[in-house]
This record gives structure tokens, sequence and C-alpha cells, in this order.
């Protein structure tokens, strides 16, 4: 179930901006389009879809659940209830497949939504003094003449990142473990800002947004620069895949240097192994011990498992340095290594 923008071409209005402080039904109609008409059982029958299949969907897509007498859905959500219908009538997707996507969809576009509105928020407002009503007003004018343009932009990006994990997963099934064609076999990462918790005790809440603003930021570039992927942040920690043991390598030095300039320290886990990919996830014994070995690295350091070692032995630039063993906990004794670049001691 989606919300779609009204298209003046197709006799759409355009949405009035309040000239005062807005509404939530005002907030609802510039973003949204259409008043909601219909409740959740008219729209599920309107657009012949189970009524229970209906509330599974909006409740995956991160939506709470209304009463059956609420009218709060729009021409558009049976609009695109009838698309999920036909889909499912042409064998293109089944329940469980609808269920996973609508929460795969739910779940990104919330984050990116909150993001983005955290983003015009913060670039309009003075945070020295409370929000005007005009301010308010200021803010929504903006959003109304940006809105069309994000909309094209958001689906072109869609699309090129929907190629680029295709172009990733057909240059990953060469790497497919055999016997195990769910598993995929990569490098994985984290990297760790060293001592987050005191740092975050000395700073003022704007303080350490940007910290962890500028950690993440700089560490999405340095890995996309490479042709990695950033699976999540985590604040403090970032997690990363490649698919070649050399690009993983150039990630993490590039990294500790980049942070570097910025001003704090990382501290950097890697491994090659297995991985099971889940929900734009992955997880698997291999990402455990990338977890592991960032525990082991001191600040600045990167350390690799023997496999990754391996596989960069005759890697040009770098050096492998071999420490003692470590107990790590879940995986018994590990033997980690200590990567450099070369002539960099």
């Amino acid at each position: 179930m989606g919300r779609d923008l009204p298209d003046p071409g197709e006799g759409g209005e355009e949405a009035e901006v309040p000239a005062g402080r807005p509404t939530a039904e005002q907030i609802e109609r510039l973003f949204v389009g259409a008043s909601p008409r219909h409740t959740r059982i008219q729209v599920a029958n309107l657009a012949r879809v189970p009524q229970e299949l209906t509330e599974r969907i909006w409740r995956a897509l991160g939506f709470a659940t209304l009463p059956d007498d609420t009218v709060a859905f729009t021409d558009a959500d049976v609009a695109v209830l009838e698309r999920v219908r036909s889909m499912m009538e042409g064998d293109l997707l089944d329940d469980q497949t609808v269920i996973r996507m609508a929460r795969a969809l739910g779940q990104t576009t919330a984050r990116l939504a909150q993001w983005q509105a955290e983003i015009m928020i913060g670039a309009m407002l003075d945070p020295g003094r409370r929000p005007t009503d005009e301010d308010l007003a200021a803010i929504m004018d903006t959003s109304r003449r940006l809105l069309p343009d994000f909309e094209q932009i958001l689906v072109h990006i869609w699309r090129a990142q929907l190629a680029a994990a295709g172009t990733r997963l057909l240059t990953l099934a060469d790497l497919t473990d055999e016997g195990e064609p769910d598993r995929l076999t990569l490098a994985v990462g984290f990297a760790d800002l060293v001592s987050f918790t005191r740092v975050s005790r000395e700073l003022d809440e704007r303080g350490l947004a940007e910290l962890v603003e500028g950690f993440e930021s700089r560490a999405s570039d340095v890995v996309a620069e490479h042709g990695g992927r950033m699976v999540k942040t985590l604040g403090d920690e970032v997690f990363f895949t490649a698919a070649d043991p050399r690009r993983a390598a150039a990630i993490a030095l590039d990294l500790v240097g980049a942070i570097r300039r910025y001003g704090p320290e990382v501290r950097i886990g890697l491994a090659y192994g297995p991985v099971l990919p889940i929900m734009g996830d992955v997880f698997g014994t291999t990402v455990n011990l990338a977890a592991r070995l960032t525990a082991i690295a001191r600040p600045g350091t990167v350390v690799v498992d023997d496999r990754l070692a391996e596989a960069l032995k005759d890697a040009p630039g770098v050096e492998i340095g071999r420490i003692r063993q470590r107990p790590a906990r879940g995986l018994g004794v590990v033997q980690p290594h200590v990567l450099r670049r070369a002539g960099n001691h």
C-alpha cells in the first residue's frame, strides 16, 4: 500500500501551503495528495484483496493497525493494492514475497523520510531559538516546491541501486559455496570508533550528532570509492562488505587514514569466508569473527583472519604481520594478523 502524489496533468490540484502553523491534516494533504476516503475494510474490499493480507501488508510497511471505522485511506491506496493483486494473480509474487517486499520498503523508506525531514529542518531552522509558525510554514512551502524533483530523483537512484545490486550478485555468483546456493563468500569488516563512550560524555547533543554523521559519511565515501557495500551503520560502528579481499584491504587501510584526519581513531576487523545474506544484511560465523577481530585490534590498526591474510599474501602495497593467538568468544582460539601498508611501521 503506498501513497501517490497527485498528478496535475491528470486533473490533480496542487496542495495549498498553510499561511500559519501547519496541522497534521495539512501535512498529510501536502505529501499524500488526495484526502482519505476509505476505512481499512473498505480499501481491501475495493481492491479485492483479502482483509487479512491487507492488514499484514500495512503492518509490514510499519503503520499501526487502525480501528474498523477510521477513515484513513485514499483512492491511491486502493490503486496500489490493485497492483499487488495483479502481480499475485499473474504468479509474479506470492503472499510471503509480498510481505517481505513490503517490510523492506517500509523500513527503508521510513528511515529515509525521517532522515530527509531532519536534514531539511536542520538546514532551515535556527537551532538557537524556538521555531515560529512562519518558520514551519516556510518549511512546508519549500517541501512543496522540492517534492516533485525529489520524487524523480528517488526513483532514478533506486533504479541505479537495483542495477548495482544486480551487478554485485552476478559478480558473486561464481563465488557461491558449492552445495550452499544461499551463501556467498565475502570479505566483511567492522570499523569501530575508539573511546566513543568517553568522547560522547564530553560532547553536547549537537557535537555528538556531528561526530557520528562525520564518521558515517567519511566511512561511506571510502567504502563506495573501492566498490564495497555499506551494510549498516551503528552510530560508533560501520559494517561493510567487499567481494574481493584486496578491495576490502584498501577500504580498511583508507578508512584508518580518513578517520584519523577527521580526528578520532578507528580499529577495524576483517574476515573472509561464507556469509548468509538476509534482508539486506549478512550473517554467519565470518561476520562474528570479524566482530571479534575488531575487539582485538588496537586503535588505528586493522586485524584480519587467517583466510584473508592468505588471500592478501601476494597483494602489492600491503604487509601482513602475524600476532599471537587469542581466544574469541564463541569461536575458540583464533589466529589474527595485522594488516599494514608496505613500509609503514
